[in-house]
This record gives C-alpha cells, sequence and structure tokens, in this order.
C-alpha cells in the first residue's frame, strides 16, 4: 500500500492523462488508500494498548508515512474533533424574552435588534441576534411584501401614509389606541414620525404643518393614497378644503394609482420602522412614554445607513434642505397647528368636551364635528365649515336657544312658533336651574 501511495504521488500528473477524472484519480488513491491506512494505524495502535506494549513512534511514523505527534495523539485517546462546536451565546440569556416578543404579529427581527440593543446594551451585532435565531429555529410573524423604488430630485417630493389603529398596553395592562403618521422626504430618505390620536383631514393637516416644520420647509409636491379623509372617493379627487390647505402651504398634492401602493413606496418602507415600538408593549407607562419612544425610533431611523443611498438619511437630509421652499407665515402656519377634537353629536343634539355638553344644530345628530378650543372658548367645525362657538362653562348641560327651538320645531309639527319658543324657554330655565 505504502508503495502505491509513493509511485501515485510521483506519477500523479502522468496519470491525469490517462484516466477520466483528474478529481476521481485524486480521492480514489487519496482517499480511499489513505483512509484505509489510517484504520489499519488506528488498530496497530489499538494492539499495543492492549498489550500494554510502548510504541516505537518513529518507526510507525516511517511505515505509515505521517507525523509521529499524530501518532502519539492516537495511543493517547484522541478522537476526531465534533463538526459541531456546542458555543455558548450571550443572548442565551435573553431567549425566552426574544421568543416571547417574537410571538408579536407583524414583529421584524431589525426591531428586536433596536429593542434590546436600547434595554441591554452588549447584545453583539444585528448578524449575531440573526444567527442565534436561525440556530433555535425561531421565526417572527412578519410577512415581507416587494415594493419598487424610484428615484426624485432633491426637494421635490414629500411621500405620507398612515400607520393605522396600533393598539399597546402600557405596565399595568392598560391599552392605548392610536395612529402614527409617517412621512419621508424621498431623495434624503428622511423621516418623520407624529403620534396622532385621530385621523381625520384636520389630523392630516396638522401633521403635514408639523412635519414642515421639523423638515424647515416646504416640498414641491406630496404624495399620498386615496386617504378617505382627504379624499372624495366618488369623484377620486382632493376635497376643495384640502386643497385649499396645499395652496396655503404651497405645495401640490398628488394621489399614487389606484391598487398601485408601490408608487408610494418609500413611505410603505418607511412604514415598517414604526413597527419597532412593538417590543416595547408593557414596556411603558402614559402617552408621554409612547411619543418618547417613537422620537427615539425617528432619531435611530434617520441617523441608520440607508440600504440604497449607503448613507445614513439625516447626511443626505442636509442637502435636500437647501432645495426645500420656505415655510408659509406664521399666521397660517398657526390655524392648522390647533388641535382639534373629533367627537360624535348625540341624539341630544348635543356632544361631550371636557366632562360637559355643548349643543349644536339638530342637522348634525349622528355626525362627526370637530372642536378646536381657543381663548377660553370652543370653536365647532364640520367639514371645515365654523357652525357655532361656545364659551367654555362649568354647567353640565349648555343648549344654544336657536339650536334648542330647531330641534322642538323638527318634532312638533303644526305647532305655533310663539308656542314653540315659550315651550324651549321654560325648558332651558329648568336645565339652568339644574
Amino acid at each position: 500500500v505504502n508503495d502505491k501511495i509513493r509511485m501515485y504521488k510521483k506519477y500523479k500528473i502522468k496519470m491525469y492523462k490517462n484516466i477520466h477524472s483528474f478529481s476521481l484519480c485524486y480521492t480514489y488513491f487519496y482517499g480511499g488508500i489513505a483512509m484505509k491506512e489510517k484504520e489499519k494505524l488506528l488498530q496497530e495502535v489499538t494492539l499495543l494498548k492492549m498489550n500494554e506494549l510502548k510504541p516505537n513512534y518513529s518507526e510507525l511514523s516511517r511505515i505509515h508515512e505521517c507525523d509521529r505527534r499524530t501518532i502519539k495523539k492516537y495511543f493517547n485517546g484522541y478522537t476526531e474533533k465534533s463538526k459541531h462546536r456546542n458555543k455558548k451565546s450571550k443572548l442565551d440569556i435573553y431567549e425566552d424574552e426574544i421568543k416571547e416578543k417574537l410571538k408579536i404579529p407583524g414583529i421584524t427581527i431589525s426591531a428586536l435588534y433596536n429593542y434590546l440593543n436600547k434595554k441591554y446594551g452588549n447584545i453583539g451585532s444585528y448578524t449575531n441576534l440573526m444567527t442565534f435565531i436561525r440556530n433555535k429555529k425561531l421565526k417572527p410573524s412578519k410577512e415581507y411584501k416587494a415594493h419598487l423604488r424610484f428615484e426624485t430630485e432633491y426637494g421635490k417630493q414629500l411621500q405620507f401614509d398612515w400607520k393605522e389603529d396600533i393598539e399597546m398596553y402600557n405596565k399595568y395592562g392598560e391599552i392605548f389606541k392610536f395612529n402614527v403618521f409617517t412621512s419621508i422626504l424621498c431623495a434624503s430618505r428622511f423621516h418623520v414620525f407624529l403620534y396622532s390620536k385621530n385621523k381625520t383631514r384636520f389630523d392630516v393637516e396638522r401633521c403635514l404643518t408639523q412635519t414642515f416644520q421639523k423638515i424647515g420647509g416646504v416640498p414641491k409636491e406630496i404624495l399620498t393614497d386615496n386617504m378617505s379623509s382627504i379624499v372624495d372617493i366618488n369623484q377620486g379627487k382632493f376635497s376643495t378644503e384640502f386643497i385649499t390647505f396645499a395652496k396655503d402651504m404651497g405645495v401640490k398634492p398628488k394621489k399614487c394609482k389606484v391598487r398601485h401602493p408601490y408608487t408610494k413606496g418609500k413611505v410603505e418602507s418607511s412604514n415598517r420602522f414604526v413597527n419597532w415600538l412593538k417590543p416595547y408593549n408593557g414596556e411603558f407607562e402614559t402617552e408621554e412614554d409612547i411619543i418618547k419612544i417613537l422620537n427615539d425610533i425617528m432619531k435611530d431611523t434617520n441617523q441608520k445607513t440607508n440600504e440604497t443611498t449607503g448613507v445614513p438619511p439625516i447626511m443626505l437630509y442636509q442637502k435636500e434642505r437647501e432645495y426645500l421652499s420656505q415655510l408659509p407665515n406664521e399666521k397660517i402656519m398657526k390655524q392648522y397647528l390647533n388641535d382639534t377634537v373629533t367627537v360624535k353629536v348625540s341624539e341630544e343634539s348635543l356632544f361631550y368636551y371636557k366632562g360637559k355638553r355643548y349643543s349644536v344644530s339638530p342637522k348634525y345628530i349622528n355626525k362627526n364635528i370637530n372642536i378646536i378650543e381657543d381663548n377660553n372658548r370652543l370653536y365647532v367645525y364640520y367639514n371645515r365649515e365654523l357652525i357655532t362657538m361656545h364659551d367654555i362653562s362649568e354647567k353640565k348641560i349648555n343648549y344654544q336657544k336657536e339650536h334648542y327651538i330647531e330641534g322642538l320645531q323638527s318634532v312638533l309639527n303644526g305647532i305655533e312658533q310663539e308656542k314653540i319658543e315659550k315651550q324651549a324657554q321654560k325648558a332651558l330655565a329648568l336645565l339652568e336651574n339644574l
């Protein structure tokens, strides 16, 4: 056998010409025969150990053509190394928490990594977490969707959308329901995330105004989908009120194509970062904590290197900001920044605000109205139209006389106007005493 091995080592190049495959030749002679040689060596070493004889390592090395130190290792009990190392991971102590967080629907590994890194600090790289999850055979419940990208000029476009109906619970089990207004400057990929309880047209206009303030200017156009609060579904056009807002801001509103959400793919991609909120379920206390966490996520997102541009959005934003138009004057901005409260009018023609009830015309019963508080007065709007005003009162029920009379007229048909007015006056006096 040894003679054959030496012969094939010496003449392997010549043999290559006379055999179909060099690799087959090499495997057969250097693999097959070498393996047999190894078996013979192990048999000899075993026999020597059984007979309690000390081997001549140098002689065995010459016979089997291998290093004498290798033979000594086998004689001392060496076995082959395991192909799989059972190496501990620094994430082992967090395994239960990782399993629990990965059960949250829609969570991503990047969101989980950001959460763990913020909470514990020393968890290693993102790849380390990926490897840990793969080795433990854990999978997040996220379904990935592909969206094609397209590029725009600096300062040209801002895409915006809602991350709707988010539910989170705090340390005490209290549920918080809210929405996140997401927007992105298309060229730099600079993100803005804003907390909002509602998603009416007033909220859209307020959030856009706040976004323009945060980015320090106004782009040439804004792009969104067929958002029901600002688009007339029947006509497929932006509402008159939203067009007025766009003119005040000096920006052109645009809609993406129906059933083509990928035309606003950048903000769709932006929405996935909001999923970084999910691991904080049960980790916060108040609404202010949610807003702080959201601001931290926005900061981290803008400092994270973008896969397409290769640089963090915050760096390119410094350049894109130069191409934005100036903000409108303070008076225009202020009228869209007022916080609005959306409420529904009851069948009593009353709406509820801070523990007190105020009246509107009966024609708004079962409709949603918007309330703005300013200088101790309530301004009540329906579809951007001012429908009434109330002084803030300590009384439980606050009817305006004309609203009450209008309500009586709708139920007391055929009754003289004078009698209706007298009945209204009497009823309002009783309510006043209440």
